[in-house]
């Protein structure tokens, strides 16, 4: 039923889907207020009771995993959040050796974003209502920057919205590389094996977490590589033509892929929220 759900979510999508859909968002928030010190939940829960300020009915962030997808939702809310639309990606070229320069100008794209959003929330001066937005934003773009086709693109194919790929038995028109990565993948990934939201060890939340966000761009893009190389017979470069039909092999092995990724996004938001709040 779930799986009929997200096919369902898919196939509703009326442009290019450049959103981490909801079920990666909301497990990367549960894991990092697994892991948060209770001092940060008590800071986090402070400022998410002042989500009104942001004056954004219909778009509810009352805890920690509706936090996570208010950054998508306020897309629907018009014009006025619409400057906020390229900060949830950078696609850098797969084909290059890795640079967000050009994709990081004036901080439009996530890395960025995720670095302005700590300093907001650490400068306890700013405005109560920048913070709480800067709150919102991390906990997602954190999220975001851990979708490898958030990172990365390959021949101008904006993050694989435009790399037509089928699933098994779907093959609508609107199912694209990164739709997949967004939701069937994310959903198979995060629902296989023991809960995602406690399996992982001490030894994990140091190595699983650690790094910059630089790193984790570059992290994020070295998976892309190997996705492209998947699809291409092992050659990233090769040109997309057609549908690329995504085999059982490829998922079998990308799920786990998928699944630290999930991880890695929630250890590493609760190291942020914890220097960011402590």
């Amino acid at each position: 039923m779930r799986l009929l759900l997200v096919l369902a979510a898919l196939l509703g999508f009326a442009a290019p889907a450049n959103a981490y859909w909801e079920y990666g968002h909301q497990t990367v928030a549960a894991i990092a207020w697994r892991n948060v010190t209770p001092a940060t939940r008590a800071k986090i829960g402070q400022l998410l009771r002042h989500t009104d300020l942001l004056k954004t009915e219909g778009c509810p962030a009352t805890n920690i995993e509706e936090a996570s997808v208010w950054a998508d939702c306020i897309k629907k809310l018009g014009s006025d959040w619409r400057y906020a639309s390229v900060w949830h990606y950078q696609d850098a070229d797969v084909c290059k050796p890795f640079d967000v320069t050009a994709e990081c100008k004036d901080g439009n794209c996530v890395s960025a974003q995720i670095e302005r959003d700590v300093k907001i929330l650490k400068d306890r001066k700013a405005p109560q209502v920048e913070r709480v937005k800067a709150l919102l934003f991390l906990v997602h773009f954190v999220g975001d920057i851990g979708q490898p086709l958030h990172g990365a693109e390959h021949d101008h194919d904006a993050g694989g919205n435009k790399a037509m790929v089928s699933y098994g038995i779907y093959t609508t028109d609107r199912l694209n590389l990164h739709s997949v990565w967004d939701g069937l993948l994310a959903e198979r990934a995060i629902t296989s094996g023991p809960d995602i939201v406690r399996t992982y060890s001490r030894k994990d939340r140091a190595a699983l977490g650690g790094g910059t966000v630089q790193d984790w761009g570059k992290d994020s893009w070295e998976l892309a590589r190997t996705v492209y190389a998947d699809l291409n017979g092992g050659d990233a470069c090769k040109p997309i033509t057609g549908r690329v039909a995504i085999s059982e092999a490829m998922i079998e092995k990308w799920v786990p892929e998928a699944r630290t990724q999930v991880i890695k996004g929630g250890l590493r938001l609760a190291r942020l929220l914890d220097a960011a709040l402590a």
